[in-house]
């Protein structure tokens, strides 16, 4: 079981998942994680959360992104993640409940492994003919991660509606 709440994950997803698909595609067909869906991600928090979060855990939550913000930002700096990555990473980070951090840590690994594996694999096969002209083929040694970090809010999300906290 989760500890993030069913019914917040729940009425999450549908939009949340939708911000996702788009960041995979853009970040494989651009290498890049556009500012607009990063804003329309931190939106959805920001209209949603008021209704399905406790006051006091929805203000919390801000904090939450402004560590995540930080440490992106340093690590930008450092040369570590891409601007785009570390955006998303902190409109990500208002949708996770903190006591569920392990949980999410070892599943963004998880789904990390896999999206490289998979990226890899098809790049290498002639399955990269199915989108051609897709930058993420052609980027060397440079992997787009926003198809793993899109891919952990997705999945966290839909196991929290799964497996989340119900009250009672």
């Amino acid at each position: 079981m989760l500890v993030i709440s069913a019914t917040a994950a729940i009425w999450f997803l549908p939009l949340v998942l939708v911000v996702c698909l788009w960041v995979c595609f853009t970040d494989m067909k651009y290498m890049r994680i556009l500012n607009k869906a990063v804003i329309v991600l931190f939106a959805i928090f920001v209209v949603i959360g008021p209704f399905v979060l406790p006051m006091e855990v929805y203000a919390w939550r801000y904090v939450q992104m402004l560590a995540v913000l930080v440490a992106g930002i340093a690590l930008n700096a450092g040369g570590a993640v891409g601007a785009g990555d570390a955006k998303f990473a902190a409109a990500a980070a208002p949708f996770i409940h903190l006591g569920d951090l392990r949980f999410v840590m070892a599943l963004f690994a998880a789904t990390l492994l896999a999206a490289f594996a998979s990226h890899r694999l098809v790049r290498a096969t002639s399955l990269r003919k199915l989108a051609p002209d897709w930058k993420s083929w052609q980027s060397g040694s440079r992997f787009p991660m926003g198809l793993a970090l899109a891919g952990t809010l997705g999945l966290y999300l839909l196991l929290g509606a799964l497996y989340g906290a119900t009250p009672g």
